[in-house]
């Protein structure tokens, strides 16, 4: 069952302290244990997926790390070039061991990097082993451990396209071993459980802002108070979060601060659910959501599936109605059907750059939403006529506030996907390895 269908109980005032006050205040309190560093912002986790690999020879770019060109499907990200990284030769090495066909293994294990069990799924070869469900918690689920406690919900799982089977091609996060968590795909639902209790008063951002004054002012006066009971060393270290919690209320005054964007979006009809002319208006929802649960710090790590494993949308607004899948298996001497595949992974790129400039567009401090955001888009498949897990289309971006530099064009030879992972366990201070231990060689980046 989604996180979102068990949010923590929050009354509207206990809303307004974590919008406002809370992300703003918690981070001293940590820092006063010696828990975290001092700091205005909190980091975000959104993971992106489309289905049914690319065509590589059009997705990856030419050049160097920094001075690389963008082929076709990515160039719709050129205007954000200085903040998405592209991976190229990142496989899912984990998919090498386990049961499950190819499909399966690049679905369930694409952001667990552990491998399937066994279960009573059969897939698309009678050859492989059936099975149930993925092994292991998802990335997202343990960054969400670390991180989702600070905001009302734990973690956002959205869907575009998913439609009612529930079975490890249509799943990808993943609460524990064999706990998928399901995407909601209806904007409408979404919408009610993220904002149904937030009401569109234009006194709120003036209440959030007292009430982040009122508990700046409480902790200096709770430091104030704890000073002369401490020694030499506890009072220095006293007096330098003292000098924190001042420039913070500066910052306050003069810069845009966590919740000041947060407005409520507007979720109009998208059309019928589940069919492929309305895919373009739900996606465009569930970026307006995503993007606004973010800034009013509703939840701290989202997940946005566009269709399942082995997905057959078809695209009419590009112009044909093939389904995605089945072109997907088409050779490579059919030349419509590869100009399908490109067109078709370029407008998912399209999807992207419009989700990022979006996230970008909201200012934060020196730096926007984005850059305070480490988003990542993936595929279970690299190439879909050959099912290989080898060369996923990774793109991140934003950075997680300067955890990871963006910029950049980095091509590997055969490096694990766990090797990823574990890279966005350390960009949000989680310092251990993720996936099997078999598959992981250090974070990558």
């Amino acid at each position: 069952m989604s996180s979102l269908d068990h949010p923590r109980r929050w009354r509207r005032r206990a809303f307004l302290g974590a919008v406002g006050a809370g992300a703003i205040t918690l981070p001293f309190w940590r820092s006063l244990k010696g828990e975290a560093q001092v700091t205005s912002f909190p980091k975000r986790l959104l993971l992106v997926f489309s289905p049914n690999g690319t065509w590589p020879d059009e997705f990856f770019p030419s050049g160097g790390e920094r001075d690389f060109t963008f082929r076709r499907i990515l160039a719709p990200l050129e205007p954000l070039r200085n903040k998405v990284m592209i991976l190229d030769g990142v496989d899912q090495r984990i998919t090498s061991v386990g049961p499950g066909d190819g499909h399966q293994k690049g679905m369930g294990c694409l952001w667990t990097g552990v491998e399937l069990l066994p279960g009573g799924t059969m897939g698309g070869c009678d050859s492989c082993p059936p099975v149930s469900w993925s092994s292991g918690m998802s990335i997202d689920q343990r960054v969400a451990l670390h991180i989702g406690n600070e905001s009302p919900f734990r973690s956002v799982e959205l869907g575009v396209d998913n439609g009612n089977n529930e079975n490890v091609w249509t799943r990808m996060i993943y609460r524990a071993p064999g706990e998928p968590l399901p995407p909601e795909d209806d904007p409408r639902q979404a919408f009610d459980r993220l904002f149904g209790n937030l009401d569109s008063d234009p006194r709120d951002a003036e209440r959030r802002r007292l009430l982040r004054q009122s508990v700046l002012d409480y902790a200096r006066g709770d430091f104030e108070r704890l000073s002369p009971r401490l020694g030499s060393e506890d009072r220095r270290r006293l007096d330098s979060h003292l000098t924190a919690v001042r420039e913070l209320e500066m910052r306050l005054q003069n810069t845009p601060n966590v919740g000041a964007a947060c407005e409520i979006p507007t979720v109009g009809d998208p059309g019928p659910l589940n069919q492929d002319a309305s895919n373009p208006a739900v996606i465009q929802s569930m970026t307006d959501l995503v993007t606004m649960a973010f800034a009013c710090d509703l939840t701290r790590v989202a997940s946005i599936q566009w269709n399942n494993s082995v997905g057959q949308s078809t695209f009419p607004w590009l112009g044909f109605n093939d389904r995605h899948h089945d072109l997907s298996h088409e050779g490579d001497s059919n030349g419509a059907a590869v100009e399908k595949i490109i067109r078709i992974n370029e407008y998912y790129a399209e999807r992207f750059a419009a989700l990022l400039t979006q996230l970008d567009a909201i200012p934060e401090g020196d730096g926007t939403l984005l850059d305070n955001t480490l988003v990542v888009w993936g595929n279970e498949l690299g190439k879909g006529n050959s099912h290989t897990r080898n060369r996923i289309p990774w793109v991140l971006a934003g950075g997680a506030g300067g955890a990871i530099e963006m910029g950049r064009y980095l091509s590997f030879s055969n490096r694990s996907h766990c090797d990823l992972l574990t890279a966005i366990n350390h960009a949000f201070g989680i310092e251990e390895g993720f996936g099997d231990s078999r598959f992981q060689g250090g974070p990558i980046v």
